[in-house]
């Protein structure tokens, strides 16, 4: 049976470090981070992802500064606030809660954000610095779920140059950082997607899959080499009947109970790769002051 890699236990385990961090930094600057959350409208799931993002800012010493605003909104007034946000001293990093009203364009928004205050780490500057940076540099801001896979993938403690792996989803949030995280760890990394020939023999020879494709159970156990590692970001709501009554569950892009068979260690939906893309969104506002303040 493969080994269950808890993000719930990890994510706890980074927070509590960052709680650390912040209260050495109040003493030794008498300031604390800033995070400054933007959510346009009342869409349920962005409501459920902010209550979350900000209750555990909070818990770690962060300081919120919350904007809930009306989803009829000019784009021309939201990309102000950001404006005023990027020159708020006590605001360090700004995340902007997507999906926005069709009538606003988030690539647009998302460029305004100053990219030393881009807790998502989705600014152009950012991706750009990801892609050349050594394995060393610390300061980055990261896209936040692929740099919890990668803490995940270290806590296994193996040696990670060298292997084979594949990053299953092209998506610049998660699939292309992903991707050159790996390469930063020196591992041969394959990125495939919706066009790709053989995926399912190019799977079987991965030491490491990370899934990120948005399709329930496309990644089958047989897909999966014996003691392969696999990282499953998919989070897929699908109806399953229970006992005669159909029921929401939900569900990764990986077959778990199959893959797990394979697997010398994989992490379960829900519990696995979402309790860490919120820890590094407090990680990244963490630099980000760091970053502003260091002597």
């Amino acid at each position: 049976m493969s080994k269950i890699i808890s993000g719930k236990e990890i994510a706890q385990d980074l927070r509590d470090k960052l709680k650390q961090e912040i209260t050495d930094l109040k003493i030794k600057t008498g300031k604390v981070p800033g995070l400054a959350v933007v959510q346009v409208g009342k869409v349920a799931a962005s409501s459920v992802y902010v209550k979350s993002k900000t209750k555990s800012a909070i818990e770690v010493g962060i300081e919120v500064i919350d904007h809930h605003l009306p989803e009829e909104i000019t784009e021309t007034k939201l990309l102000k606030l950001v404006d005023n946000l990027n020159n708020q001293d006590n605001v360090n990093g700004i995340l902007v809660q997507l999906p926005l009203p069709k009538h606003i364009n988030e690539q647009i928004v998302l460029d305004s954000i100053h990219p030393d205050k881009d807790a998502d780490g989705f600014h152009p500057l950012n991706v750009g610095k990801l892609s050349i940076a050594s394995h060393s540099d610390e300061n980055l801001l990261i896209p936040c779920t692929p740099y919890g896979c990668l803490i995940m993938l270290k806590g296994l403690e193996i040696d990670l140059s060298g292997k084979n792996a594949i990053v299953i989803g092209r998506s610049n949030i998660v699939g292309k950082p992903m991707a050159q995280l790996l390469l930063k760890e020196s591992c041969t990394v394959t990125i495939a997607h919706s066009r790709t020939k053989n995926i399912e023999e190019i799977c079987k020879n991965a030491d490491i899959v990370v899934a990120a494709v948005g399709r329930p159970k496309m990644i089958k156990g047989d897909w999966i080499k014996k003691g392969a590692i696999v990282i499953d970001v998919g989070i897929n709501r699908i109806e399953m009947e229970v006992e005669g009554e159909v029921k929401n569950k939900l569900v990764g892009d990986v077959d778990f109970d199959e893959a797990s068979k394979n697997a010398s260690a994989i992490t379960p939906v829900p519990g696995g790769v979402g309790p860490m893309t919120i820890a590094c969104l407090l990680r990244n506002t963490t630099i980000a002051f760091k970053n502003k303040n260091q002597e």
